[in-house]
């Protein structure tokens, strides 16, 4: 009993010297390995057989990381304990382990040690001290979002499909919300994700929404409720939007209506011709909104253009806002880098925004992830190319991006791969979920010691 004791002692010496963000790292491959066994069970899936282990992983590393690549149909494959434990792994990974672990702490009113309070200030991209508050809004707001977004699809399922489609509505909320990209819909005849709905404005618009919402990060939608909803209720008026929040809205407006009329642009006469006129826009919003990060489609995406399928892959790559369920290099470090560069081309030498500055350390980091991102993508296309030497390029590019970004969108390329392309696709999306700069530093980082102080460098640049 002592040594147990000892041990028991040892380990949680050990893990409270380990870093959060590499505690963060190994939540995940502690819930995709549960996830891949719980997968792999007889009762899993509907044949009542056992699921192939590598299917499995892949299966729990797509739900954990909000991806939605599949290598098999979730509808058919799945028994409902299956479906059942995909969106439990959505859930989870969407807000992460590492959060719900904290946030039932808070609910059984426990307060929050140090440890706990660094965890999740990590985990939701936040700074330390407003952790606990924001760690409350984060669940009560997930699962308000998550109900209202089912009560609004059962409107349409319900009526359609009776009560077998209160279950998919549920469903694909929580998956949207994540920005997972997931759904049980292969039942409804003809349908390929949400091909089937593209022209509903109750059904796309619902889920644009969820997963817009999702993609904002909590710190943005604590900002929004303390500043526009709460102030006022206190007599203070509307309050100004500290300008983290005023960047990703900004932003992400932006690349949702240059994204919506682009595809408009590009696919009115292609994959929407048979469409009418508001409904290719109510297309090529929802395709705007899931290319980012969540991967419904309500188009056949093989049947798309090329230059379409280049544009789909910047937008993976961007995702969405810190913090969020979205993946990608995020959309304030493209802001960081476009603000940069401009200002260099101005003569400056500082990045100014909004009359604010960005720290040089911002723009080092800025700049480190998207050069991972890059590497990621790009070596991962060109093993996939190596690997699949008959199956074209863009596309495989196009699947690299969307396990990247966790978007979840392909070109019907996922089930074709062979076993080590897809255990390429497993290491892209988890890189993507935590990020590459979070990845790095887990395997990378050292205890600091003290250092040398070295003279300037100087040479020249372009």
């Amino acid at each position: 009993m002592p040594l147990s004791l000892t041990r028991k002692q040892k380990l949680s010496q050990k893990m409270k010297r380990t870093a959060p963000i590499r505690l963060i790292v190994i939540s995940f491959l502690l819930l995709i390995a549960l996830g891949t066994a719980l997968l792999a069970l007889p009762l899993a899936s509907a044949s009542g057989g056992f699921t192939h282990p590598l299917d499995a992983l892949f299966t729990a590393t797509s739900a954990t990381c909000v991806t939605g690549l599949s290598v098999v149909d979730t509808t058919s494959h799945w028994s409902p304990f299956g479906q059942a434990v995909v969106l439990g792994l959505i859930q989870l990974g969407g807000l992460g382990l590492s959060t719900f672990a904290t946030g039932f702490s808070l609910l059984v009113h426990r307060r929050l040690g140090l440890r706990e309070m660094l965890l999740t200030g990590e985990a939701s991209g936040s700074d330390m001290p407003g952790a606990a508050g924001l760690l409350k809004l984060m669940l009560g707001f997930t699962f308000c979002c998550e109900l209202l977004g089912a009560g609004l699809l059962m409107l349409r399922f319900v009526p359609e499909y009776g009560a077998a489609g209160v279950w998919p509505a549920v469903f694909v909320s929580v998956s949207a919300y994540c920005n997972a990209g997931f759904d049980i819909l292969g039942f409804v005849p003809g349908n390929s994700s949400l091909t089937a709905f593209s022209g509903d404005p109750l059904v796309c618009l619902t889920i644009s929404a969820l997963i817009a919402t999702g993609g904002l990060g909590f710190v943005v939608v604590r900002d929004i409720y303390q500043c526009k909803l709460l102030a006022p209720l206190r007599g203070r008026g509307r309050q100004r939007l500290n300008f983290h929040s005023q960047i990703c809205l900004r932003a992400t407006l932006a690349l949702l209506l240059g994204g919506t009329l682009a595809f408009f642009l590009l696919e009115r006469g292609r994959t929407m011709a048979g469409m009418g006129f508001w409904e290719q826009w109510n297309t090529a919003l929802f395709q705007s909104v899931n290319t980012r990060t969540a991967g419904f489609a309500s188009v056949d995406i093989g049947a798309q253009g090329d230059f379409t399928k280049v544009l789909s892959v910047a937008l993976m790559f961007i995702g969405g806002c810190p913090g969020s369920t979205a993946g990608g290099v995020k959309t304030t470090t493209l802001v960081v880098l476009l603000v940069t560069v401009f200002s260099t081309l101005r003569g400056s030498e500082e990045a100014v925004a909004l009359r604010h500055r960005f720290a040089p350390s911002v723009v080092y980091k800025s700049l480190t992830v998207v050069l991972l991102g890059l590497g990621v993508v790009f070596a991962d296309a060109c093993a996939l190319r190596f690997l699949n030497p008959g199956l074209p390029f863009l596309d495989l590019l196009y699947e690299s991006a969307s396990a990247f970004g966790t978007a979840g969108l392909s070109a019907s390329l996922t089930p074709r791969l062979e076993p080590v392309s897809r255990l390429l696709l497993c290491l892209t999306m988890f890189i993507g979920r935590v990020g590459p700069l979070s990845f790095g530093v887990s395997i990378l980082m050292r205890a600091k010691t003290a250092g040398t102080i070295f003279p300037q460098g100087r040479m020249l640049i372009g």
